[in-house]
């Protein structure tokens, strides 16, 4: 009976002692968007982070400006986007510090495989808005978020104001979310490449990229720490910690190394 009770305390205390362990562990809150998340890069890279550090990183996926809003509100101990001139803008008022580029991929547009708007071929990513806009469906993610900001910032361009329009349908969703809803209604949807490679088998996607390579189509990332002097509760050590790790050789070639099933890389590591 003794030696049963013995055991029983042990264990006791061996439960006891990895739950405080994992209790201890240092989390920090990262605010970024929803293409990291959808693309399953962060399912990649962070245990790796945490092996070597210690530091557990739970993320909130966001649209950018979301995103970047936590951060300004202190709700986050760094953000992880893809919108540089809203980036720098909250860095140049304050909100924000150390600020790098990590990585880029590319935006594209996807559409039916029938292409109503005959988009394929097409070098311009303002024609062919055009054409979609004139035969098409166009849904966008009106949230936000850095490829929203892309989106728009097209669209002005083009000289056409979309919303209210009967062919353009704003649906507040995420990548992943707003490409099914795309694929449901035969329309053209502005995604970036790292969410559409990861997720247009996953999701049957009946879709293909009609238009890529315009130099507007850049999409570049970014990571910054939330400014320790406005929030004196946020992580800010734990957070370089990250950052520094992500700008680091071994941080970018754990980013080099992300591709998916065919071999195709994702992001392309390019902080300096």
């Amino acid at each position: 009976m003794k030696r049963i009770c013995s055991i029983v305390l042990v264990v006791a205390l061996s439960v006891f002692a990895f739950g405080a362990a994992t209790a201890s562990a240092t989390e920090i809150l990262c605010a970024s968007t929803t293409s990291t998340e959808n693309s399953g890069l962060f399912g990649y890279i962070l245990p790796l982070f945490q092996k070597k550090t210690g530091i557990v990183v739970k993320v909130v996926a966001r649209g950018t400006g979301a995103a970047i809003e936590m951060g300004k509100r202190g709700d986050a101990d760094v953000a992880f986007v893809h919108a540089k001139e809203q980036e720098l803008k909250a860095v140049a008022e304050g909100y924000f510090v150390d600020r790098h580029d990590v990585m880029y991929n590319d935006f594209v547009i996807i559409g039916p495989k029938n292409d109503p708007g005959k988009i394929k071929g097409m070098k311009s990513a303002v024609e062919a808005f055009k054409k979609i806009s004139e035969a098409g469906i166009f849904v966008s993610r009106g949230d936000k978020s850095g490829t929203n900001t892309k989106e728009l910032a097209i669209w002005k361009k083009v000289g056409v104001d979309p919303k209210g329009q009967k062919w353009y349908l704003e649906v507040g969703q995420g990548m992943e979310k707003t490409q099914r809803i795309a694929n449901e209604k035969r329309a053209y949807t502005l995604t970036d490449r790292g969410t559409w490679l990861a997720t247009k088998d996953k999701d049957r996607l009946d879709m293909e990229i009609v238009l890529e390579g315009d130099p507007i189509l850049f999409n570049q990332y970014g990571v910054m720490a939330v400014n320790p002097a406005k929030y004196k509760h946020v992580k800010y050590k734990e957070a370089m910690e990250f950052i520094n790790w992500l700008i680091s050789k071994e941080g970018q070639d754990a980013i080099a190394a992300y591709k998916d099933k065919h071999g195709n890389a994702l992001f392309i590591p390019d902080a300096k």
